[in-house]
């Protein structure tokens, strides 16, 4: 116990010191600019393994010498920043006195503060502002002052005001829910709480129609944000308000599309009804562009993907149509598992619509060898021995071809466990019409003996009695 005080006393001590000479003197020393710096730098090395290690308690009094001897270590890099923000989160993690988790949320803070110091200007300003108001909002809220938003809006405006659109998504949350908790308690005003939103989802929008990597998480992050603000969004936001705001843009360019549906998607997000006059002039003008511009790219998608016109096709009733656009979706396709899916629906048009038997099971196994490990095509041919085995000649005939397709469903499940319940109930409805043992015997048939398939299938079949 005594040790521990010890340590928690020599780093309150520390951060003291680190707050004053950052916060006042932005001081940024390095191993190079310090005596002792071969004592700090073998002091770096040996934190740094503890670190490495996850041993943050290991760590911290290296840590601390390394620090105090050279804050910015070598110069070309922020790890004793950033590691002295992981080693002060383990402690406070690990800690239950409020008091001294409040210091070393204090410590926290202030080495985000150093960083910035010395390396905001290579970059990280605005990452490190961003980071440091994210664990604000989430992590250390009840520990900054008496008020902890207050603050926390600080540090989020001077974020997005220097970095603009190049902020993470993860921070357009925080910023609303602060927005929103600072409204609600009368801190900040409509008119500022309307700016945020506007700001944020500007942002958010940006990002998503220009940041194809980051486009996903931020369409998450918008709509998180929005939900937060529609806590207060009727406080906030008016029709009439938007109308206003939005009339200078639309008379600027009365006939372009792309400002016509931004209009009427904010106008609509702030409640302004179909019946409202500059309503229904926007939507006038968007409905005409939206009809032929939907027409030109319906045509300019089709000719470009056959595959989809195929199945148009097929549900017009235009089975021969939908092969040959089968055919040039093939044609056209590199990737083999999308070739097997071309090729395994010509085989199901030829098989099941035009009763072209021999075809769709030549174009059936073909689609197996270009997706191995695939039993659809399988379960096509034995449907189809199954489904013709009554046109296959006598009675006898006809359960030889049952027989076929039997054998076609086990090899099916037995290719892809993932048709094996479909397979086994298909299999089951057709036990009862296997040939009876008395049948074979009349014509000198054993189990197990291999007898031809007539009529299309063709090839032979073992045979097993029911």
């Amino acid at each position: 116990m005594k040790n521990k005080m010890q340590l928690i006393k020599s780093t309150l001590i520390l951060f003291a010191v680190v707050a004053t000479s950052y916060t006042m003197n932005a001081q940024c020393g390095t191993f190079v600019d310090s005596p002792k710096g071969d004592d700090g730098e073998i002091a770096h090395n040996l934190y740094r393994d503890a670190v490495k290690a996850k041993d943050f308690a290991g760590a911290l009094e290296y840590w601390k010498t390394a620090f105090e001897i050279a804050p910015a270590a070598n110069g070309k890099n922020h790890l004793q920043f950033s590691d002295g923000r992981k080693i002060y989160k383990s402690l406070f993690e690990n800690e239950t006195d409020e008091a001294k988790k409040k210091g070393y949320v204090d410590m926290i803070m202030s080495l985000y503060d150093g960083q910035a110091n010395c390396y905001g200007q290579k970059g990280q300003d605005v990452f490190l502002a961003g980071r440091k108001a994210y664990d604000m909002y989430y992590y250390y809220s009840q520990y900054l002052g008496d008020d902890p938003y207050g603050a926390t809006l600080g540090v989020l405006k001077s974020t997005f005001e220097t970095g603009g659109n190049n902020v993470e998504d993860i921070l357009l949350d925080p910023y609303a829910g602060v927005v929103v908790n600072l409204f609600t308690n009368e801190k900040v005003t409509k008119v500022e709480a309307r700016a945020a939103y506007e700001q944020l989802n500007a942002v958010a929008d940006h990002n998503i129609a220009n940041n194809a990597a980051k486009a996903e998480r931020f369409t998450a992050a918008k709509k998180s944000m929005n939900q937060t603000f529609a806590k207060i969004e009727n406080n906030i936001f008016d029709c009439e308000y938007f109308k206003v705001k939005v009339r200078p843009e639309y008379d600027a360019a009365p006939n372009d599309p792309v400002v016509l549906e931004r209009l009427i998607r904010t106008l609509k997000r702030q409640g302004c009804q179909e019946s409202d006059d500059f309503m229904k002039e926007l939507e006038g003008k968007w409905s005409q562009y939206a009809a032929a511009e939907n027409a030109k790219r319906k045509d300019e998608f089709e000719a470009n993907n056959p595959n989809v016109m195929a199945k148009k096709l097929y549900d017009a009733g235009d089975f021969n149509g939908a092969i040959g656009k089968y055919n040039e979706a093939l044609s056209q396709e590199t990737d083999p598992s999308k070739k097997a899916g071309y090729k395994f629906s010509i085989a199901s048009i030829q098989g099941r619509k035009l009763k072209q038997f021999s075809k769709a099971r030549s174009n059936a196994l073909e689609a197996a060898k270009m997706r191995p490990g695939w039993g659809n095509p399988y379960m096509l041919i034995a449907d189809l021995y199954a489904t013709s085995a009554s046109r296959c000649g006598d009675d006898w005939n006809n359960r030889m071809a049952v027989l076929a397709a039997i054998e076609m469903y086990q090899k099916a499940k037995s290719t892809d466990s993932s048709v094996a319940d479909d397979a086994n109930k298909k299999i089951g409805r057709y036990l009862d019409a296997r040939p009876a043992k008395q049948e074979g015997f009349m014509r000198k048939v054993k189990e197990g003996d291999r007898q031809s398939v007539g009529c299309w299938i063709g090839g032979t079949v073992t045979v097993k009695f029911k």
